[in-house]
């Protein structure tokens, strides 16, 4: 919702200041919106970052951010300012109640994919033991993903 460039910006300079250095990150997708499809295209970007935190605390940040940034968890799937996710730290497998890393549902969406594939193609998801590459090659996801033109 709302200016969604600007949101990406002001989030991905508060991970750097909160959570760790920006090591590497995508260009900017457009993706049709996941879930509940009646609202605006979504805006998608990955970034890798070096930390010292402990994903617990990574993810305590992350909700942080987004709550700072206007989001509410009114309704899954609802629109929203800012989603951020932890989608891998290192080739930690995490199977809590608050916490599950790698991300359960990365290897079903191709809004995650892609931009994730170009920054880390060669990436290998600890339990299904196979690359980003190949996990894009073979999701069955079908949305349409393009970069967005600035």
């Amino acid at each position: 919702m709302g200016d969604r460039l600007h949101h990406l910006t002001a989030a991905a300079t508060t991970i750097a200041l909160d959570c760790g250095k920006i090591v590497a990150q995508s260009a900017v997708y457009k993706t049709s919106a996941w879930g509940n499809e009646e609202q605006p295209d979504f805006l998608n970007q990955v970034l890798c970052i070096n930390t010292t935190v402990t994903p617990f605390k990574l993810l305590r940040s992350l909700l942080s951010i987004e709550k700072k940034m206007g989001r509410t968890r009114d309704k899954q799937n609802d629109p929203r300012t800012i989603d951020l996710d932890i989608l891998f730290y290192n080739d930690l497998v995490i199977t809590g109640p608050s916490l599950q890393v790698p991300h359960p549902r990365l290897h079903l969406r191709r809004f995650v994919l892609v931009p994730l594939c170009e920054i880390a193609p060669g990436l290998i998801h600890p339990v299904f033991q196979k690359s980003v590459q190949q996990l894009l090659n073979e999701c069955p996801d079908e949305l349409d993903v393009k970069k967005f033109s600035l």
